[in-house]
């Protein structure tokens, strides 16, 4: 993986609602963008937990359990976990 460029900024994902909530009622919980990786690559999103996401064209991706995992997930070019089914995050 590489080091990826992201912009925390809500209002980037506002038009997402649908996926949000498709991805939300899938891990039984509520999801709120949360900004983009750059330019406009993937949607990041945080859940009522505190965990982060990414979606992108090729599927989900868990980044971390908190902003401060998945900030250094993203700074340092760390490989995010794909989400294949919902027991990845048991």
């Amino acid at each position: 993986m590489a080091r990826t460029p992201f912009l925390l900024d809500p209002l980037r994902g506002l038009h997402q609602a649908r996926t949000l909530a498709d991805l939300g009622r899938a891990l039984d919980t509520r999801l709120a963008p949360l900004g983009e990786e750059l330019p406009g690559q993937a949607l990041l999103a945080i859940d009522e937990g505190g965990r982060v996401f990414s979606l992108d064209h090729t599927g989900e991706w868990f980044l971390g359990n908190d902003l401060d995992q998945a900030v250094s997930t993203l700074v340092l070019g760390t490989a995010p976990q794909r989400l294949r089914s919902i027991t990845d995050l048991v």
